[in-house]
């Protein structure tokens, strides 16, 4: 598959009266044409901040991207001007915002704000951007959406947002698709609406997709390839199946273990990671999970393990241990 986004070694930094806070500090993945690869780590571990890195909104001056490449389709976007980047964003790619209400302007009606991406970056007239926005308010399925537009934010339901903002991504055709926690705050029907409706409209029209999650089922039923992140680098990385079947990191061992199973006995208690995520300011020497970690060795609280292949090709593991988790997972 032709690669879409390929992220190098990024470091994003946010400096601090406490401290250069390292939110995201030598990150690499990518995403190939089509595919859906998910972000999955507990909230403060990086996740929003290197999708922001992607669209180049990390808020200056505090936040500021410090080394790395962010490749798409062969272009290094970090040596793009604003200006350049402007027609990229929105129009190349486009990113669903965790917070629909917040995200949307709640001055402008929703037709407003859906015709003037279409206008800016594809150049419609007034007339055309209208008729297009109708389509794809039905689209995303939202009914009587000629009437709609003329609605604005607060008139539309929490579901109802989180399409529009869907609506909002798509609606340029673009290549990339990176959705901050697209179902937060929403019941599990509408979750589940919008979660299909994401993966089919990908699916359908040959979108790369990046989900930011800490939802698993929501990883295990619509990624293709997890990358696992903690303390603003990524300690595991792998395809779903992989990584669900033999995960070779404890933290992801301790994150599938906390989630409820319907194949468990119902009185069966779930297992949670002791301890609390470290501090970004003050990360203690060696693996920034050793301080949790059931399985550390000495060497755990020495030296970082770099992220390095186990088992079958494309499974990578940053931890010392892996091969004895490997047995531990199988008894």
């Amino acid at each position: 598959m032709t690669s879409v986004l390929e992220v190098r070694g990024l470091k994003t930094y946010f400096y601090t009266s406490q401290g250069v806070v390292k939110a995201v500090d030598g990150v690499s993945y990518s995403v190939s044409e089509g595919e859906t690869v998910a972000l999955v780590g507990e909230s403060g571990c990086g996740k929003t901040v290197s999708a922001l890195s992607v669209m180049r909104l990390v808020a200056a001056p505090a936040g500021r991207i410090v080394d790395g490449q962010i490749l798409f389709k062969g272009q290094d976007l970090l040596k793009l001007d604003e200006e350049s980047m402007r027609r990229h964003r929105g129009r190349e790619i486009a990113m669903v915002f965790q917070e629909p209400m917040t995200s949307l302007n709640p001055v402008l009606s929703i037709g407003r704000q859906l015709t003037e991406g279409l206008e800016i970056h594809l150049g419609m007239t007034a007339r055309q951007a209208l008729r297009r926005s109708v389509e794809l308010l039905a689209m995303v399925g939202i009914p009587d959406s000629e009437r709609r537009l003329a609605q604005y934010p607060h008139q539309f339901s929490g579901g109802m947002r989180q399409r529009m903002m869907i609506a909002m991504a798509l609606s340029c055709g673009p290549s990339l698709i990176m959705a901050d926690e697209p179902t937060t705050a929403l019941d599990v029907t509408i979750q589940a609406q919008i979660l299909e409706l994401i993966k089919d409209l990908s699916r359908r029209l040959g979108v790369a997709l990046v989900i930011i999650t800490h939802n698993l089922g929501v990883v295990a039923r619509y990624a293709d390839r997890v990358n696992v992140m903690y303390a603003g680098k990524m300690i595991e990385q792998g395809t779903a199946r992989e990584v669900y079947a033999s995960p070779r990191h404890p933290y992801t061992l301790g994150l599938l273990r906390s989630v409820p199973r319907l194949d468990e006995p119902r009185k069966s208690k779930l297992v949670p990671i002791d301890g609390q995520p470290p501090d970004l300011t003050r990360l203690p020497a060696g693996c920034a999970f050793a301080p949790r970690c059931v399985y550390k060795i000495d060497r755990c609280t020495r030296e970082v393990p770099p992220l390095e292949p186990v088992g079958t090709t494309g499974h990578l593991s940053a931890c010392w241990v892996a091969d004895k988790l490997e047995a531990e997972v199988k008894t």
